[in-house]
């Protein structure tokens, strides 16, 4: 059962302080296109989720049409005082990992734990409460001290400064907690998707998050540091993603790895993407200057980083082929390293040209929610050697009219390694089974040679291909073979089931972590009902999940 420290904190953000919301909202693009940038369609499809979301927020007549009126209700939403909230329904399972009793939507979860004390679990999520935050924050965080058996405290990551402006946590949520279980967040930070843009990473300690107010209250997040600035009205970042530990003779360090978009339009070209990293110390007091790490490409995304256990620095990402130009597209994954204590990056690598990837703009076949091709790393050890690991989704097929190929049918995950630091790769091989298979994400058990790997599945659902799961294997990470499946679902999501946001968002990704066969699992499923925004009858809705199972086979 899942405790409610200080619960009462979300229940005083009513509705009330909407107006303060909208005030902030003034400032977005469809307010002020004469000073701000307009994001274009082909360009809000590829951004995160929560910033389109936002964005169509605030411009609810550019949403697309299902959620057209949904948000034209959230601006007219009138000021109502605050008052007493239904006690939620028993969750099914009974992981649910927040203290939401307002039937908001939360997704896009993050996980880890400390490896020194298990107990010591972080969760992140894009968490809409931030829609009834005054200063707009959206980047929910989520804090165990029990192993995940119940939440001690959560809120929503606090604002930062950026030249001079007060700019909120936006989602893409990233959670870390190191060796000595010092927890760190990471954030989209931004004004309702206009300039200034920056990436944020958030440190603080287990005693203060379990002794804090929760909700915003900076002192839960003492130290804040803006680690890159979007240069210019043109420029938006997003999709960070960040690890920490130690990396040589620089000592213990926080790596963090991001997009760069510039808007180019009108014109042939929307945007152009690059993608860049920093290195910072453990305390977050200095940070290196913003390394380019994809070169030439035009279009990435999905940039990932992995300090591996022999101190070196692996950044993945996936440069797109023929979006821009309106053709097919093709992801090339790509991967370059950095020497242990180093910030200088060697050679790109290329890891796997995927023809079949699911596409930015395209769908699953069988469900309306935005999806996209997105790889994973992780490093293991061999004979005193690195082994680079990376998982990825993309289509058996892509059918469509008219040449779009847009239509994703029996998405398949897919597993390469390399022990020669990219230069040469096994397989691909396919890990999943039946069903359409996406959202890889991707754990090593430091402790032995096991990896964890899990995403969702609709095999469960044989007629349809609908309804989800949640499939955890285990990989031996010397033979690189499957030794077992199982499900952390015991009963089948239906992803459609939120007043909010329908079928349109589950996220961009969720994650597993495991220690020592012990494997977290924080996910996205509607199995709790709850009555939508404290009116009507308790209905399914969105909701983070942690799991806590043993990783079974060798």
């Amino acid at each position: 059962m899942i405790t409610r420290h200080n619960s009462l904190w979300f229940r005083r953000l009513t509705l009330l302080v909407i107006a303060g919301m909208l005030m902030a909202m003034a400032a977005l693009p469809g307010a002020n296109a004469s000073s701000k940038p307009t994001f274009s369609p082909q360009l809000l499809n590829h951004l995160s989720q929560s910033v389109a979301l936002r964005y169509w927020m605030a411009n609810p007549d550019q949403a697309p049409p299902d959620l057209q009126e949904r948000f034209r209700g959230i601006k007219q939403t009138p000021k109502r005082v605050s008052q007493s909230h239904s006690p939620a329904s028993p969750a099914k399972p009974s992981a649910v990992f927040n203290n939401d009793d307002l039937g908001f939507p939360q997704n896009e979860e993050s996980v880890s734990a400390c490896r020194s004390n298990m107990d010591i679990v972080l969760g992140g999520t894009n968490d809409y409460r931030g829609i009834l935050d005054p200063v707009g924050n959206f980047t929910g965080w989520h804090f165990s001290n029990d192993g995940g058996d119940s939440l001690a405290n959560e809120g929503l990551l606090p604002p930062v400064v950026i030249s001079g402006t007060t700019v909120p946590s936006g989602g893409d949520p990233v959670d870390v907690v190191d060796a000595n279980c010092n927890l760190y967040a990471g954030s989209l930070n931004y004004t309702d998707t206009s300039f200034p843009s920056g990436i944020a990473v958030y440190r603080t300690t287990p005693s203060t998050l379990a002794s804090c107010p929760g909700g915003t209250d900076p002192s839960c997040w003492p130290t804040r540091r803006v680690v890159a600035i979007g240069n210019g009205e043109n420029h938006f970042l997003d999709k960070e993603w960040m690890d920490v530990g130690t990396s040589g003779s620089a000592g213990q360090v926080v790596w963090v790895v991001y997009s760069d978009f510039t808007t180019t339009g009108p014109g042939p070209l929307d945007f152009t993407a690059s993608i860049y990293a920093v290195r910072c110390n453990a305390m977050l007091t200095s940070c290196t200057q913003p390394i380019l790490i994809s070169g030439n490409d035009e279009d990435i995304q999905f940039g990932d980083v992995t300090i591996g256990p022999d101190g070196r620095t692996y950044i993945t990402w996936s440069e797109i082929i023929g979006e821009l130009q309106g053709t097919p597209q093709t992801f090339v994954h790509k991967l370059r390293i950095a020497p242990a204590g180093s910030a200088t990056f060697g050679p790109t690598r290329i890891v796997h040209t995927e023809d079949n990837a699911i596409p930015f703009g395209g769908k699953l076949h069988a469900n309306d929610f935005r999806i996209a091709t997105y790889p994973k790393n992780a490093v293991t050890m061999r004979n005193n050697h690195a082994r680079v690991w990376v998982v990825w989704d993309a289509c058996s097929r892509r059918v469509g009219l008219g040449g779009s190929e847009k239509i994703c049918e029996e998405s398949q995950i897919r597993l390469k390694y390399s022990d020669d630091d990219g230069a040469s790769w096994s397989g691909p091989t396919t890990i999943s089974q039946e069903g359409d298979n996406y959202f890889p994400t991707i754990s090593a058990d430091l402790s032995g040679s096991r990896l964890a790997v899990a995403w969702y599945t609709t095999r469960h659902d044989e007629t349809f291909h609908n309804r989800q799961d949640v499939e955890l294997v285990t990989v031996n990470a010397s033979s690189g073979r499957v030794t077992n499946h199982q499900f952390i679902t015991d009963e089948s999501n239906e992803t459609e089931a939120d007043p909010l946001l329908g079928g349109r968002f589950i996220g961009d990704y969720f994650e597993v972590f495991v220690h020592q066969r012990n494997v977290y699992v924080h996910y996205n499923a509607n199995y709790r009902s709850v009555p939508f925004n404290d009116t009507g009858l308790p209905i399914p809705q969105q909701d983070n999940f942690l799991s806590k199972v043993h990783l079974q086979g060798n």
